[in-house]
């Protein structure tokens, strides 16, 4: 038996493919499916079969290219009308090989949720594996938040799934989940690539609840929901588009100038003291690995992106990453980086820097991290709280009177956030470097009473 995982790193994503026999199946393929068919290749197999275990919000699915690619059936969930591949249902099963995959429908996370559970027919006929989408991870169990109308019944439904269909396969039973920690399909996510049911059982605090409990403590939870989610929902549900043949091309300066005034979005991959350095103005500062956690926030699909690095090295990976979240118009980079931006005389934008032994408690410290490490771990005493992904939204709470300190958990978000204040004509800002892992190391003040704060989703 061959079980690979492939993780796409920033979304926090997992896919897999497994096979046995000269066959394989295929579970939650991502948009650039080349390292399924490579992955087939060196193992022999044939790709046969594709499954979704739900319509998925934050990335775009590779099920219709692999599909074209390898001639594989795509099997969803049935509760929903895709228009592409074929709906399955709970029972449903289907032979790779010697292996079996049936399906359990679990709703909960969506309407449409199965999960997949794998039996090797020549050892036993006890289930081996259980791949579970989004409705159980290590750690936690998926966000039931997409139907704001219905959340009381999507968190019993998610319940009923878990406790009815999952659980009972057995402890012993290996669980294989869609994400891993840093994803926003769950709040807790540990940082495991796999689980089994028994130890989940025993350390997952939301399978220490009864249903009551259960459904409370979901309808109370607070997610946030990046605005490209809608695109990945209707993109996913009738299949998104190829990704384009043609490749970004090298920018000169001027022409990078030219395609910003006509609209174009410069998004610097760089470091936080690469950017507060010297940036081009206007600018939006998303680190290389930052891309596809954060770009669905602040880009729309309409206009162009222009990339800059410092001599080019990430822009590759920035566009893979771009792609996966459905960004296609993506016109080329900076030739050169930022070096040749300097060297053309044009101007530069910076902004402030310092350490946290520099912060001056008196001035406005505006903490952009997520609201849950926040209330988990402590803040600054005195700090506002606005996250990063929804900085334009609140962007009037920010005096421009005043001096900025902008935090994060290592500097970042911060300059993510710099960023946009920038964009905004704010001036007075200063972003910490090392952020709030190097204010916990240097053991200076911190808050844990949980006051008012704004930016949760």
């Amino acid at each position: 038996m061959i079980i690979e995982r492939i993780v796409s790193d920033g979304l926090a994503h997992n896919s897999y493919l497994i096979g046995a026999g000269g066959e394989a199946a295929v579970i939650d393929p991502r948009r650039d499916t080349g390292v399924y068919l490579d992955l087939a290749e060196q193992h022999g197999l044939a790709i046969t079969h594709i499954f979704e275990t739900h319509r998925n919000e934050d990335y775009c699915v590779g099920s219709l290219e692999l599909a074209e690619k390898t001639g594989a059936q795509v099997l969803h969930g049935a509760q929903m009308d895709f228009t592409y591949g074929v709906p399955v249902r709970d029972g449903d099963e289907f032979s790779v090989g010697p292996l079996r995959l049936r399906v359990l429908e679990t709703p909960g996370h969506t309407d449409e949720s199965i999960s997949l559970v794998l039996t090797d027919t020549r050892v036993s006929r006890d289930p081996f594996l259980v791949f579970t989408g989004d409705a159980l991870f290590a750690g936690d169990v998926g966000r039931t938040d997409f139907f704001p109308d219905r959340l009381g019944e999507m968190a019993g439904k998610l319940h009923d799934s878990l406790w009815k269909k999952i659980l009972p396969l057995g402890d012993g039973v290996i669980v294989c989940p869609a994400h891993g920690a840093g994803s926003v399909c769950g709040g807790g996510i540990a940082d495991r690539p796999l689980t089994t049911i028994g130890y989940e059982k025993r350390t997952n605090p939301a399978l220490d609840m009864d249903r009551d409990t259960f459904i409370r403590f979901k309808v109370a939870e607070r997610h946030y929901y990046p605005p490209y989610f809608a695109v990945m929902e209707r993109y996913n549900r009738a299949g998104p588009p190829p990704i384009p043949a043609r490749t970004p091309r090298p920018f000169s300066p001027d022409e990078v100038a030219g395609a910003a005034a006509k609209g174009a979005l410069v998004v610097d991959i760089r470091g936080p003291s690469a950017f507060a350095a010297g940036h081009i103005p206007g600018s939006l500062s998303i680190w290389q690995r930052g891309i596809s956690s954060f770009l669905g926030y602040y880009a729309d699909y309409t206009h162009p992106i222009i990339f800059v690095d410092e001599f080019d090295c990430g822009v590759t990976d920035a566009v893979v990453q771009a792609r996966r979240i459905g960004y296609d118009l993506i016109s080329g980079y900076c030739a050169g980086g930022m070096t040749a931006w300097a060297r053309s005389g044009r101007l530069i934008g910076r902004c402030g820097t310092c350490t946290v032994h520099e912060v001056d408690a008196t001035r406005y410290i505006l903490d952009v991290r997520d609201i849950d490490v926040r209330k988990k771990t402590g803040h600054i005493p005195g700090s506002a709280h606005i996250y990063a992904g929804q900085i334009e939204g609140h962007i009037d709470e920010v005096p421009r009177d005043r001096d900025v300190y902008v935090i994060c958990d290592s500097g970042f978000k911060a300059s993510l956030a710099v960023s946009i204040l920038l964009r905004h004509g704010y001036t007075r800002l200063t972003t910490v470097l090392g952020g709030m892992t190097a204010w916990m190391n240097a053991g200076l003040p911190l808050e844990k009473e949980v006051a008012p704060l704004m930016g949760a989703a």
